[in-house]
Formats: structure tokens, sequence, C-alpha cells
């Protein structure tokens, strides 16, 4: 991987920003897995594998604002495959090791000014770099991909030369550069983030990360379908939940929601939800009190809360780790929202969080650890440990999920 990623930055440091070819693998809506290229070629490349070789489509053709990009689909059985003589990372039936990470843009916003070209500040290319070197089977990314969203202020060293704006140069910058050799390590997973929605990058994400077809001359889509991707065993319920507020309730989204949390009694269990914001997860409130809970999700789920077949919760959005056990029926919900964006404050301990809304869900027990890091799911025959590492690939601890009627979350080491 190392060599890959010297050759990324080779190749980008010398031509132009759009001058580039680059390829990655990721579950699509309609089943199964997608080769995608972003080229400056003319024309999509092949794929080639062992099972045969395909031309490439174009899903988008190039703007000026972004290159042309290709998709075609990884043939079943295949066991190698390439694009341009670059091998691509092919999907396990039953991933063993599943690298979890989100929130990993810089941010420049306003007074919120990220100093991007340090890598203490912005750790994102180093810890995409130390998560690929662990070999993961398959990457799951809980959103917020691009932060850029402002330029940066005169004589501001921090992150001086970024581009901004919903662009290729800031997509490159933000995610596709850095993020290249975990591309390049396994096949990912893409969950929106609210920095996707339609009023920030939504028409990029949509055009070089949505998990379904894409019309360039279509208005930005503000909420896309769940899918489900089999993880032999648990099945992974992707969710769209990027235009949710948290602070308000949004009574048009609320029946569109609770339709989808029902639907996942639907899916073949054990069910694990990926959504980008959590439904109850926490921050610190006054006197460091834990409160959070997005407002419209908990209207959404109701009085019913979340189908008996959902196992466990993943989200990112806040910039925290987080393993959070509830008392009644709500599976156990983990937070990774610390890749790469400046990090929230969370207390240690999330128990007694005060929660939007009248749920009646309360935190039976819950630990916060804050840093830049990423985790990884290591199946061990029904359970599944948790290994935390930070930004350069360290480790930090281990959580344990236990599955099951009574399932749970369990740091021991780290609740101290």
């Amino acid at each position: 991987m190392r060599e890959f990623a010297l050759f990324v930055v080779l190749v980008t440091a010398s031509l132009p920003a759009q001058a580039e070819t680059q390829s990655w693998v990721q579950v699509v809506a309609s089943g199964g897995y997608e080769a995608r290229v972003l080229t400056s070629e003319a024309m999509c490349p092949l794929l080639k594998s062992n099972k045969g070789d395909a031309a490439m489509t174009m899903r988008a053709p190039e703007s000026g604002a972004f290159p042309l990009t290709c998709a075609a689909p990884i043939p079943a059985g295949a066991t190698q495959a390439s694009i341009g003589g670059v091998p691509l990372p092919l999907p396990a039936a039953r991933p063993e090791r599943i690298l979890v990470l989100g929130d990993t843009g810089c941010r420049i916003k306003g007074s919120a000014l990220q100093a991007c070209n340090d890598p203490v500040a912005w750790p994102f290319p180093a810890l995409a770099a130390a998560a690929a070197q662990l070999k993961p089977d398959l990457v799951i990314h809980l959103g917020d991909y691009l932060y850029r969203e402002e330029p940066c202020p005169p004589a501001n060293a921090g992150c001086a030369g970024s581009p901004s704006g919903d662009n290729w140069p800031s997509w490159r910058a933000d995610f596709f550069a850095p993020a290249a050799p975990l591309l390049a390590a396994a096949p990912w997973v893409i969950v929106r983030g609210n920095h996707e929605d339609c009023a920030r990058s939504g028409l990029g994400f949509l055009r070089l990360l949505g998990p379904g077809t894409f019309d360039p001359g279509a208005p930005c889509d503000p909420h896309l379908a769940p899918f489900t991707v089999f993880l032999g065993g648990p099945t992974l319920a992707v969710m769209d939940n990027a235009n949710a507020p948290d602070t308000d309730v949004d009574q048009k989204l609320v029946p569109i929601y609770a339709a989808e949390l029902q639907g996942l009694a639907d899916d073949s269990a054990p069910v694990w939800l990926a959504a980008h914001r959590p439904i109850w997860a926490a921050i610190s409130g006054p006197l460091n009190i834990p409160i959070g809970g997005n407002a419209t999700l908990i209207a959404a789920a109701g009085k019913s809360l979340i189908p008996p077949d959902v196992a466990l919760m993943l989200s990112g959005h806040i910039h925290t780790f987080e393993a959070i056990n509830y008392d009644g029926a709500v599976p156990p919900q983990i937070v990774a929202g610390n890749g790469g964006d400046n990090l929230d404050v969370t207390p240690l301990n999330l128990k007694g969080a005060i929660f939007q809304g009248h749920s009646g869900v309360r935190v039976r027990d819950g630990i916060s650890v804050g840093s830049f890091g990423f985790l990884m799911l290591t199946r061990r025959d029904t359970d599944w440990t948790i290994d935390l590492y930070d930004s350069a690939g360290a480790p930090k601890g281990q959580c344990l999920f236990t599955p099951g009627i009574a399932a749970r979350v369990d740091c021991p080491g780290l609740n101290r």
C-alpha cells in the first residue's frame, strides 16, 4: 500500500487537479459491489477480471467542475480484477474485519478554521494510511467527507492553498487524495452525512459516491432510500438521515423516517443500522451533563422505538467515539465520528444523558473516548471485538459487542 500511496502523490503533484485516474470499489443500492473510476481520459477504461473484461460505462460526464466518472459491476465470483493495471480490492462474502470511521474532512467555514496543512490538527491522511495497513475486509464510512465549504482566509497558513466548495479540487483534497491507500485496501460502504446534503456538497456526493444511478440533469435528491449489505451473518442496513434536523422536529420528515425505521423489521436478522446521525447519543451540556439526541429521529421512532431484529446501531456526526447501552428494547449504539474533523467535547460517563423528546429512552451505561481515530470490528464466533485505534494506527483499547436478546457493548478499561 505504501507504493500505491507514493504513486498517487507523485502523479497528482505533477499534473493538473483533474489529470489523474482513481479507482475504488463500493456497495451499491441495487445490490452487490461496483467499481468506480475518476479519470481525465475522454473514454471510460476497461475493467479486467478473471471472469472476463468489461467496458466501464459513463456514470457522469466531465463537467468542468468534476472529471469523467465511470462505473461497472464487479463480476460475480471474480477473484482478480484491475483497472489500468491497478488491482482492485474485491469483496469478501463473509467479512471478518470491518473498519469503521466517519467525519473525516477538514473544516473551513466562518470562524471554524481547521489547520488542514497541519497533520496533527487534521490527521485524516495519516489515519487512512495507518488504517490501510491493518488490511480490513470492508470499510464503512459513516458520512461527512467534505468540510471545505468556504475559501481559506488570506494569510492563514493553516489552510493556505486549500480549495473550497462542491467541486473536484475540494473533494480530492478533503477525501480522495488522503483516502487513496484505504480506498485501495478494501471495498467501501458509503453513508451519506449532513455535509453531503443538498445545501452543501450533495450534488458532488451523488455524482461521485452516491449508491444509486446519477442523472447529471436532475436536481439534488435530498433523501435516498435505504439499502442493505449482507455481511455473512448480520445484515447492514444503510439509512440516509442527512437531512434530519437535530434540535427541531421536521414534521414532513417524521413519517418518512418512521416508515424506514419500522421497515428494518423486514430485513434479515440480525440487523446493524448504519446512519450518519445517531438517534440517541450525547454531547456535553451545562455542567458537563450529557445531553443530545436527534429530535426528528426520536419523533420518528415514537413509542415503538427500534424493531427487535436490530442488534447494533453505527453512526458518526458527533466527533468522538461513544459506546452506549440503553435501558429497555433499544440496541446498543456505537458512534465513530472522530476521523478527522474538529473533535467534540463529550463526557466520559454518558449515564444519565438527557435526550430530547418523549421516547423514554435512557442510558444504562455508556462512555465516550476523545481524540482522533477509527475502530475495527473483528468477528469472534458469535461476538465481535471492537478495537480502537488512534490516528497513527496505535491501539487505544478494546470493546466487546455481544449480540442476542440482551445485546451489549462492553469496554473494560476504557470507562476509567
